[in-house]
């Protein structure tokens, strides 16, 4: 009897453990998403162009399919080389970081260049569109976008777990990797399917409160839409400058890393109302103004060498 109370205990004990591991996993998978939410945002904002000008009944379809792609990103390929980088490689993190970081305001900083400098699109009525080959086509580069929005995740992620344990690493990835795909990607099921739903509320609901409901949801998703873009390029551009900022300083560059901090800490001295928030507003403003220099540099430097190159 003795004995079998033992092995209770030891169970019990055990069930303890797991349980305080499992809160520890899914609190560090939280404290990373948060870290992430720049990049999430844009995820989000940029996947449903994807979509645009294909049948209404392959929205869903295509959304699925590059959620699929996403999660093979994430969990087949980066996470093993994450773990592996991790292990043998740890001193290469940080420049990929500021590699991804880079990339990050390369891309906000081409989004508000275009803005201010749109390019025709060309128009060819000549030929049917090809709807199959098309959605394939758009799949595809879908996936290779996610691939380097999912590096970007994965790196921030790594570098942001407290374990000193690699099977706990492995589980926070796997853990993050799965979150965050289904929260990208439901959320971008539920945007581009949004105007259909207001419609048919619009359409056949059965109170005037609801129709009107359904045709505000109609006329306010397009600028709704522009409006998570919005804050996806600026969301870049603060996270890909803040990445470069604090990867300076790992490097003992750490000058603007002082600015940024001594004026968020100025602000907060300076006000007595939401001090936190707006010291915080500061630095992401500050890193948001230093990513979108340097993606502009970058585009710069790339337009330069694309006529270059092309010349030869």
């Amino acid at each position: 009897m003795s004995g079998l109370l033992a092995l209770l205990d030891d169970v019990a004990a055990l069930t303890k453990l797991a349980a305080a591991q499992l809160d520890d996993i899914s609190a560090q998978a939280a404290k990373v998403g948060v870290k992430t939410a720049g990049i999430l945002i844009d995820d989000t904002a940029v996947t449903p162009k994807y979509v645009h000008g294909l049948p209404a009944a392959r929205e869903l379809p295509i959304v699925w399919q590059i959620a699929r792609g996403s999660l093979f990103n994430k969990l087949v390929i980066l996470l093993p080389i994450a773990m592996l980088l991790n292990v043998f490689a740890p001193w290469l993190l940080s420049p990929l970081l500021m590699i991804g970081g880079a990339y990050l305001c390369f891309e906000g900083a081409e989004k508000i260049w275009h803005l201010f400098h749109p390019e025709p699109l060309p128009v060819d009525d000549s030929n049917p569109i090809d709807h199959a080959h098309l959605e394939k086509q758009r799949v595809g580069g879908a996936i290779k976008t996610d691939f380097i929005l999912s590096a970007e995740i994965m790196t921030i992620a790594l570098s942001s777990i407290e374990s000193s344990t690699v099977w706990m690493e492995a589980l926070v990835l796997a853990l993050v990797a799965v979150g965050i795909t289904a929260l990208v990607y439901g959320s971008v099921a539920v945007l581009v399917k949004a105007d259909d739903i207001g419609l048919k509320m619009a359409q056949a609901g059965s109170f005037a409160t609801t129709r009107g409901i359904g045709r505000a949801i109609v006329r306010g998703m397009p600028a709704f839409m522009e409006t998570v873009a919005s804050i996806g390029t600026a969301a870049m551009l603060w996270v890909g400058g803040s990445i470069i900022i604090h990867g300076l300083e790992n490097f003992g560059f750490t000058a603007i890393g002082h600015f940024v901090h001594d004026m968020s800490a100025k602000v907060r001295d300076a006000v007595s109302v939401a001090s936190g928030f707006l010291g915080w507003a500061t630095e992401a403003l500050i890193y948001g103004i230093f990513g979108l220099a340097a993606g502009l540099v970058l585009l710069g430097v790339i337009s330069l060498g694309k006529r270059v190159f092309g010349r030869g």
